[in-house]
């Protein structure tokens, strides 16, 4: 008999996805890991040494703390966030997709190609009157009308679309702030 059973707790079940792939789900997230995933996500070129002054602690659990957090995908990556309009492209679009079939094979392809190119921003597989919410990044409406034509209805099984052009964004982050949040 397991000592776990002998003393009466139960233990967890082996099935389900391995550890690291349920990091920090299962894990939770504390006040501090919190606070440096606030910081990092302000800006993410600090130093372990700032960031570790920032939230308070010592470079050297903060780094660990970090290296955790890129481990378990909490933090997913580091990027430069581009001005797109200094690329010339100034209008956001927002598409609205529906496809003719939803067989596996045909949302595989479709995602596929989609994510290939490159003035799209985003692609959500969505729930309601269409299929998928496209973000785009065009110059203007005629670059728009020639990526239609060029690109977006060269993907074969769009059955329609349907757009909106971004006149203002109001908001713009990246990721929540979890300081913001309370703990899911």
């Amino acid at each position: 008999m397991s000592s776990d059973r002998a003393q009466g707790r139960k233990r967890k079940p082996t099935a389900g996805p391995p550890a690291a792939a349920r990091g920090h789900r299962e894990r939770g997230l504390d006040f501090t890991d919190r606070k440096i995933l606030s910081a990092l996500r302000l800006n993410g070129r600090l130093t372990i040494n700032e960031l570790a002054e920032k939230v308070g602690l010592s470079p050297s659990p903060c780094w660990t703390r970090v290296k955790r957090l890129e481990a378990d995908g909490t933090i997913q990556g580091y990027a430069a966030i581009i001005d797109q309009s200094a690329l010339g492209l100034r209008d956001i679009v927002f598409i609205e997709i529906t496809l003719e079939k939803h067989d596996e094979k045909v949302l595989e392809r479709f995602g596929r190609v989609l994510a290939s190119i490159p003035q799209v921003l985003e692609a959500h597989l969505v729930t309601g009157d269409y299929d998928y919410l496209v973000k785009v990044a065009v110059a203007d409406t005629a670059d728009y009308e020639r990526f239609l034509r060029e690109q977006l209805y060269r993907i074969e099984g769009i059955r329609h679309s349907r757009s909106t052009f971004s006149l203002l964004a109001l908001k713009r982050v990246v990721s929540v702030d979890p300081l913001a949040i309370r703990d899911q």
